[in-house]
């Protein structure tokens, strides 16, 4: 069962962290179309983003400002009476994590404690819903993840996801704050710019005749969502949390319960586009990353009665037609210069 509870959101004010970010439009969109009040919290003014490029901040409150000031974040919670907070706004990439250890976990920590704190501070929000993710868990003997697993992540964007899960908790259990957390597979759709990531980088190339480079040797085992799957999750899980009081402090996993390498992957975007004769380069480079990552959702179908409504094959052809009319505008933009 999925669900759409449109009557939920009108009136309410939503404050999104990492709007600008991929979920983040996503989810701006579906909370205005469901008739919330949007206030979107935008450290960078990002043109090709989709709260940019679409015209959602037209429709929306911008509040401009980072994850690392806490007066900001609790006047902003304060102002515009603050209803549920998403807090998605993270640095997001393994390799930028690998890179700049110390950013990372000043955005995936301090920015997680910030907005928690800001929120206890205002005491007037009903709901916080922190995205953490399944890199969380870190590497572990026992799969797929469940729940209940230790959080054991061992890199530096794992390190920062594992410490921000467990700040939620802390603060659920020590100060009643209502906060849960979700831990998704690995997103894919539309309007992700990071074109480091398998599926957009490999959609990309394809449309381009270029033959795409895999960084790793393409064995690594993934679990997939995609995008307004996720966004639905988030939603689902904020609504239930008015009902069932026993959510606080909990978190949820929520992917496809798939498990694919990313060969696996990157073949069946190539079929799906017709495309099979553009076979990936394996650059076997990949370093400081979790081999095999996938978990078990069935807490989220028990407790939430939530399910996916896209799933792998009508998410992918969504995600190469919205790529595709995306690279079309990229080249009339171009050729029009």
């Amino acid at each position: 069962m999925s669900h759409d509870n449109h009557s939920h959101w009108a009136g309410r004010t939503a404050l999104v962290t990492g709007a600008t970010g991929f979920l983040g439009g996503w989810l701006v969109k579906e909370l205005a179309a469901r008739g919330a009040s949007v206030v979107a919290l935008m450290r960078d003014h990002e043109p090709r983003s989709m709260l940019v490029s679409e015209g959602w901040l037209d429709r929306i409150s911008a509040v401009h400002g980072s994850l690392d000031s806490l007066d900001l974040l609790r006047r902003t919670i304060c102002e515009y009476e603050v209803d549920t907070v998403f807090h998605l706004g993270a640095q997001t990439l393994v390799g930028v994590g690998k890179k700049d250890p110390v950013g990372t976990l000043e955005c995936n920590v301090r920015g997680t404690w910030n907005v928690l704190d800001a929120a206890r501070q205002a005491g007037s929000v009903r709901r916080i819903i922190v995205a953490s993710s399944d890199k969380a868990y870190g590497t572990s003997h026992e799969l797929p993840y469940r729940e209940s697993y230790a959080l054991q992540g061992e890199y530096p964007y794992d390190v920062s996801k594992s410490c921000a899960d467990l700040i939620c908790r802390m603060y659920a259990l020590t100060y009643e704050l209502p906060v849960a957390v979700t831990r998704c597979g690995n997103l894919f759709g539309g309007g992700d710019l990071n074109f480091s990531r398998t599926i957009p980088g490999l959609v990309l190339a394809t449309l381009k005749d270029e033959r795409f480079l895999i960084r790793s040797d393409g064995l690594f085992v993934r679990d997939f969502l995609y995008v307004r799957d996720a966004a639905d999750a988030y939603l689902c899980l904020a609504e239930k949390m008015d009902d069932d009081p026993s959510l606080v402090g909990e978190a949820f996993n929520f992917s496809l319960e798939i498990k694919l390498t990313v060969l696996d992957i990157v073949e069946k975007v190539l079929d799906m586009m017709g495309r099979k004769d553009l076979e990936p380069i394996i650059q076997n480079i990949a370093s400081s990353e979790v081999r095999e990552q996938y978990m078990v959702a069935g807490k989220s179908r028990e407790r939430l009665g939530w399910s996916p409504k896209y799933g792998l094959d009508k998410g992918i052809e969504e995600t190469i037609r919205w790529y595709t009319d995306f690279h079309e505008r990229q080249m009339g933009a171009r050729s029009a210069r």
